[in-house]
């Protein structure tokens, strides 16, 4: 029988959960240090398939998880029947008259940033002060 992973992409994974033990893999998009064998092992994998070696493709997230056992498809019921009051509650709120809501303009409050545009806002405060800083200079 054909080998699933070639001794090139096992090398791959050797190496990675030895810098993994030796505290040096770092996980990609943040850069924290790696502390999970399994996370070791999948960096390894991952920079295996870059690099064109052979390695079973990864699994859906579907298709890898367990088939569901009686309780947690009852328990998956329960939670979609709590999201699904939760949706109504807000389509209710949404769907109000102007009228019956504050009349008083000065009560009204101005919507709320979410945290990614509040983060781009200062971000683009912080180029231009850094502009404005170099052009002083010279």
């Amino acid at each position: 029988m054909a080998r699933k992973y070639s001794k090139a992409a096992s090398d791959d994974v050797e190496s990675a959960v030895k810098k993994k033990n030796a505290g040096t893999l770092k996980s990609g998009r943040s850069g924290k240090t790696v502390k999970s064998r399994k996370q070791a092992i999948a960096i390894g994998l991952s920079e295996a398939r870059a690099e064109g070696k052979k390695v079973p493709s990864k699994k859906s997230a579907k298709s890898s998880g367990k088939k569901a056992t009686k309780k947690s498809a009852k328990g998956v019921a329960k939670k979609t029947a709590k999201t699904a009051t939760k949706k109504a509650k807000t389509t209710k709120k949404a769907t109000k008259s102007p009228a019956k809501r504050s009349t008083n303009s000065s009560s009204k409050k101005s919507p709320s940033k979410s945290a990614s545009a509040r983060k781009s806002a200062g971000r683009k405060s912080a180029k231009k002060s850094a502009k404005k800083a170099s052009k002083k200079k010279s």
